[in-house]
């Protein structure tokens, strides 16, 4: 549904992106993460048709149309990091103009406003509102042409808990339907919560990407187990390392870095050597953790 080919995009003296592949299937969720300046919104405004690669090429739709094409356009809704509309507006009034710029039924105004939660706030006009009242705003915009492909940059970053709730049931909806969304976002605990794919990018670059399967795989892989123990037999750091590699005593417990069936594993060795356990915890691998590794370029 969305494909870049070795696409590439160079402002002056920068280069934004630089020969990125990727595939996105139909029905896939896709959070792009990466830090300020990594290239997220430019390769979003790209498959928008809102900005011409230098090189390569961004499609949308089956058969894959340039995604500057008119036809191509029809296929995406986007949603910028960044919205305004006209103070002297009311929410009804934009969400009307754009309805009719998108050649929808005016029906579809009323089914968005109740989606969002903004029914007692359109009648007001829009310099009344609050950043979150806004931002979900653009969002029932956004909503409006039920478009195959959503593309949002950052879309959640000024939304309260109420909007934050109408956005996570907007991707359920849209995985539900097959559709497909793109969006960027800096909220690891939201990329985890809506994601069916993780791509990051580095300095313009595709540096990592990862369906939710891989991604839980290796979070499990990186889940730190702490074993209180009675004493500290002499060979038993060894006898664990034979199981789960990264493993270290520190004070009377023993820390083990292993995924959960290795952690088993390594029970079994503890009580084998006669000490007794005292205590035991488990921490999880977590993902903001995972993603500062990447950035930083560790393994």
């Amino acid at each position: 549904m969305i494909t870049f080919e070795r696409f590439s995009k160079r402002f002056g003296a920068v280069d934004a992106v630089t020969a990125l592949s990727l595939t996105i299937e139909p029905g896939e969720i896709v959070a792009l993460l990466g830090p300020n300046g990594s290239g997220k919104t430019t390769s979003i405004k790209a498959a928008a048709g809102l900005i011409r690669p230098s090189a390569g090429e961004v499609r949308l739709g089956v058969p894959g149309r340039p995604a500057s094409e008119a036809e191509a356009r029809r296929l995406s809704s986007f949603l910028p990091q960044k919205v305004s509309f006209p103070d002297a507006l009311t929410g009804r009034d934009v969400l009307d103009f754009y309805c009719a710029l998108r050649g929808r039924p005016s029906a579809r105004v009323a089914d968005v406003l109740r989606f969002t939660g903004l029914n007692g706030a359109s009648v007001r006009s829009v310099g009344t509102y609050s950043g979150g009242m806004m931002q979900r705003l653009a969002l029932a915009v956004a909503m409006l042409p039920d478009a195959p492909v959503l593309l949002l940059d950052e879309p959640t970053a000024a939304l309260d808990p109420d909007g934050l709730s109408a956005f996570y049931a907007l991707i359920d909806a849209r995985r539900a339907a097959g559709q497909t969304v793109l969006f960027s976002s800096h909220q690891m605990g939201e990329a985890e919560r809506l994601a069916t794919r993780f791509v990051v990018l580095i300095g313009g670059h595709l540096a990592a990407s990862f369906t939710a399967a891989e991604l839980s795989a290796r979070l499990a892989a990186r889940g730190v187990m702490h074993v209180s123990l009675d004493r500290q037999p002499a060979d038993l750091l060894d006898a664990v390392r034979q199981v789960a590699a990264h493993a270290e005593w520190s004070h009377d417990a023993l820390h083990v870095h292993a995924a959960p069936a290795e952690r088993a594993a390594v029970l079994d060795v503890i009580r084998a050597s006669g000490a007794v356990i005292r205590g035991l915890t488990a921490e999880e691998g977590r993902l903001d953790a995972f993603y500062r590794d990447l950035v930083g370029g560790k393994p």
